[in-house]
């Protein structure tokens, strides 16, 4: 009973310590996502100790198919990668309730800050940024 008594203070300091961590810790993001236009399946997973995100199937076939390469890349040794599992998500680690990264878009060539988080079980919200100026986005969780 001691014991029981003499432990119920480390109890309290431990539940105290890590309760708010967890409170606002990011929710897990990752997953396959279906973009805002529909056109594309972004599979987000661990790339080593961050996230990424890959196109992993086209549902709108680019203009040279599935073979449609990052013509637009601004490095010109990537614009003959295949665009078809290209990260366009990268570099995403957790801090508080959201993800910080990068995102690419293959249309333009141009890379943006971007921050991510879970708006539900089947949303994701997706910002990029130049600036103070964003541009959001909506991503439905593929079932």
């Amino acid at each position: 009973m001691t014991l029981r008594i003499a432990c119920l203070p480390l109890t309290f300091a431990l539940l105290f310590a890590v309760a708010p961590g967890a409170l606002s810790a990011a929710e897990p993001v990752t997953g396959r996502w279906l973009t805002a236009e529909k056109d594309a399946v972004i599979l987000v997973a661990p790339c080593g100790k961050t996230l990424c995100g890959t196109i992993e199937k086209f549902l709108v076939a680019p203009p040279q198919g599935n073979d449609q390469r990052d013509i637009n890349n601004p490095d010109p040794a990537k614009r003959k990668r295949r665009l078809l599992g290209t990260p366009i998500l990268s570099s995403f680690t957790a801090d508080g309730d959201l993800w910080r990264g990068q995102i690419y878009d293959p249309k333009s060539g141009k890379s943006y800050r971007s921050v991510i988080r879970r708006k539900g079980p089947n949303v994701l919200e997706v910002k990029g940024c130049i600036g103070p100026f964003c541009q959001t986005q909506v991503w439905r969780k593929v079932t």
